[in-house]
């Protein structure tokens, strides 16, 4: 384990966005996850989450896990790609008037071919279709490179930059 220095950018949208991005390709499907087990959750998590050292679902327990993704107002959706999971997006409405996009990210099999820009997309015309005051997410510096700089161009906005010590 290393101690890195790391940057948090809390980013927002307060409208919905005027343009649209077109599939990047045939084949991708989307399911909502209804009440999908810890099992599956954690897989998902797992898998997208260990090249970019996501740790925050890893401290909760089974039970933890279960009790929001039980919750009918934390979603769970998947992207697939010719029938082979591809990524997943976790919307949390759960504060009134807002939605967190809590996690978002691709399989690494699938990262670098055009899909990340369109399943977010995807994931921010979903959340916005429950017609929030605000929707919102945060990020690091130790997720992809992409990441931020797609963000902002999807429309979101800086609100918030904080810097602390993390152990990776």
């Amino acid at each position: 384990m290393a101690l890195v220095e790391v940057k948090t950018y809390y980013l927002e949208m307060l409208a919905p966005p005027t343009f649209t991005v077109p599939p990047p390709r045939e084949g991708l499907l989307f399911i909502h996850a209804h009440r999908p087990t810890v099992a599956y959750y954690r897989f998902f998590y797992d898998v997208v989450g260990e090249p970019w050292h996501w740790s925050s679902r890893k401290k909760l327990s089974d039970a933890e896990i279960a009790a929001i993704l039980n919750d009918p107002l934390v979603e769970m959706h998947v992207m697939y790609c010719d029938g082979v999971p591809a990524g997943f997006a976790e919307l949390d409405r759960r504060q009134e008037g807002q939605i967190e996009i809590v996690q978002f990210g691709l399989l690494p099999d699938f990262i670098g071919k055009g899909l990340g820009k369109f399943f977010l997309h995807w994931t921010v015309d979903k959340a916005w279709s429950y017609r929030p005051k605000r929707l919102w997410l945060h990020t690091c510096s130790l997720d992809h490179p992409a990441a931020l700089p797609n963000y902002y161009k999807a429309g979101f906005t800086l609100f918030k930059e904080e810097s602390a010590q993390q152990e990776i």
